[in-house]
């Protein structure tokens, strides 16, 4: 019994460390291309910017004449700080800078076909952190290290139904990595459990586009849910504490997103982007860690997670033929209740405020670069002990985030 309760300190909360991330509520990845960064990613359905409308609206793509690629690399640059405020491992101390620098890359492509039929792909990460907590720390029992990676790669098609009205379907087929660790006995408090696990699975995608002239359009884009089992290996740094190690299995559910996106250029050249986007985050209300060998359960976890949504306006400026200016604010709104935040998932509302340029020299190529700097809401602490484990976590976190991305896009006639 001891390896049963032990086994399940590490893993329940597998799906709550997926987010502590300060870039997107929840643990979504906004960062998919550099051209929609300094627009703090406003009005992303309508936008068709360049090859990464295959993952934003595949309808979209019916704007793209040739074939399209772009690559494009951001750097995350987060900050997570915990001031306790009466824990009950105060004198482990407050686990420093939780957060640090990771790259998230993408690579999209489309191809006109025909005037009325396109195809692309998408390859990217629309979920993902890393999180490290200097162990010993007060809430060690809920969170020490935590990483999490996932490589989408999403197949979509375009037909343009008239002059107005264009339709896309995409299937993501997309993958999961976890490697997340705790501590779990306050007799050694540096010693910790991990779990590496990971899982495929297949989601889909449509969207719509609809042009009122040439200087309007509206964007309309639905992603769905994508269940997944992650199946892992929970193993202990100190043998004594587990003789064998055990196979878990956690569902997760991650949620489907709907967005609008609002275009418009004026006769200046000048362009106002709009969006709204809408996350189910109430898909998850529990995680439940099952031992793999008896399909007895271990741990089960309240997580409550509601409903988010996120709102953007950006401007974009042409300065000159081959220079074009972006600036752009957002507001996230966080699925997380204030009396289930944990350090996996230090998660608040937060503003975004960005800036960006593309430079192209020719209709061959450009260059995108962009600058987003995130103020993430003071977020509460109120964590009772996990499990049989004690460990209090009271206080207060403190968060933001700084990212930067540039993109390289080409397009052949």
């Amino acid at each position: 019994m001891r390896s049963r309760v032990w086994t399940s300190l590490p893993v329940a909360g597998v799906l709550a460390i997926m987010a502590p991330r300060a870039d997107s509520a929840g643990f979504q990845l906004q960062e998919q291309t550099a051209s929609g960064l300094g627009l703090a990613y406003s009005g992303m359905p309508a936008a068709a910017q360049d090859a990464g409308t295959a993952f934003w609206n595949p309808a979209a793509m019916s704007l793209l004449q040739g074939a399209h690629v772009a690559a494009a690399a951001h750097l995350i640059d987060t900050s997570f700080e915990f001031t306790s405020g009466g824990s009950t491992y105060d004198q482990f101390g407050d686990g420093g800078n939780a957060g640090g620098g990771t790259w998230v890359p993408a690579l999209y492509g489309t191809v006109e076909i025909n005037p009325r039929f396109a195809v692309g792909l998408a390859i990217d990460a629309p979920f993902g952190l890393k999180t490290d907590w200097d162990v010993p720390w007060a809430g060690e029992f809920h969170a020490a290290k935590s990483e999490v990676e996932t490589l989408n790669i999403n197949p979509t098609a375009a037909f343009r139904i008239n002059e107005h009205v264009s339709v896309g379907v995409g299937v993501s087929y997309q993958q999961i990595q976890a490697t997340l660790t705790s501590a779990v006995t306050p007799l050694l408090p540096t010693s910790l459990g991990k779990l590496d696990g990971d899982d495929w699975a297949f989601g889909w995608n449509v969207g719509a586009l609809f042009e009122f002239d040439h200087a309007t359009r509206i964007g309309l884009t639905y992603r769905s849910a994508i269940d997944y089992t992650i199946s892992g290996d929970l193993t202990f740094d100190d043998p004594s504490l587990a003789p064998n190690n055990a196979d878990i299995e956690a569902d997760i559910k991650l949620p489907d997103t709907a967005a609008v996106g609002f275009w418009h250029e004026f006769a200046s050249g000048v362009r106002v982007l709009a969006d709204y986007t809408w996350t189910g985050w109430d898909s998850i209300q529990s995680l439940t860690i099952v031992e793999t060998t008896s399909s007895q359960p271990v741990s089960a976890t309240a997580l409550n997670f509601e409903n988010s949504w996120r709102v953007g306006l950006g401007l974009e400026y042409p300065l000159t033929p081959k220079w074009l200016l972006r600036g752009g604010v957002a507001f996230d709104r966080t699925p997380v209740k204030d009396e289930f935040r944990t350090p996996k998932l230090p998660d608040q509302d937060r503003q975004w405020l960005a800036f960006g340029a593309r430079f192209a020299p020719s209709e061959q190529w450009a260059v995108d670069a962009g600058y987003a700097h995130l103020w993430v809401d003071e977020a509460s602490s109120e964590l009772a002990p996990p499990g049989p484990v004690p460990g209090a976590l009271i206080g207060e976190y403190d968060s933001s985030s700084d990212i930067f991305a540039v993109q390289a896009s080409f397009r052949w006639r």
